[in-house]
């Protein structure tokens, strides 16, 4: 049977959640053991029955941990829009960040991919189709890593000036979103394949 889609999907956050931890770790100097998740990850890939949470199919089962939250008194509630808008262009600016100086054809095509989808199913359908308009007039523009960052941060200014929000200094752009400093190179983008998961 052919693997699960999700599945690289979910390793690859894996991965990049293993790599900010560490990186929180050492900057903060408390090891991941004293992290609020114990030093577990926060998601999981895993074929126990114990997590309470499945998501998958007939040969791909991906289990997701909770989150722990300390309880200060306050409840968990839904995020809000300005924090999911906050939480994607964080992992985007890391994404570019992380982007290979000499991405392959597929690498590239997988970031205009990615741009692609997040203007038709991101969860906020004003901002998902404001950024189809951003993508229209700007087009992805992803030869390299510096290429890469300095479109993400001139589509993020577009999308400022639109809510009346300071603009970033683009010259800055790897002094605020540097790669991370994962061991042996363990943040690196994969995808210097071709592989069809359907």
């Amino acid at each position: 049977m052919s693997e699960n889609p999700l599945h690289a999907i979910f390793q690859a956050c894996e991965k990049i959640s293993h790599c900010v931890q560490t990186h929180l770790s050492q900057f903060t100097g408390f090891p991941n053991s004293s992290s609020p998740t114990n030093g577990r990850p926060i998601f999981s890939l895993s074929s126990s029955s114990k997590a309470s949470q499945l998501i998958g199919t007939n040969d791909t089962q991906i289990f997701i941990k909770p989150k722990e939250i300390p309880n200060e008194g306050k409840t968990a509630t839904p995020v809000t829009k300005e924090e999911l808008g906050r939480a994607t262009w964080t992992f985007l600016h890391t994404l570019a960040a992380q982007y290979p100086d000499n991405p392959t054809r597929q690498q590239k095509k997988d970031v205009k991919e990615l741009m692609e989808i997040l203007s038709r199913m991101y969860p906020c359908k004003d901002c998902a189709d404001h950024f189809k308009e951003v993508l229209r007039a700007n087009p992805v523009q992803a030869g390299s890593q510096a290429e890469f960052s300095q479109w993400l941060c001139h589509a993020h200014n577009v999308v400022n000036r639109s809510l009346g929000k300071v603009v970033f200094p683009c010259e800055r752009v790897d002094a605020r979103w540097g790669k991370l400093e994962c061991e042996q190179r363990a943040c690196d983008l994969q995808g210097t394949t071709t592989t069809k998961f359907w």
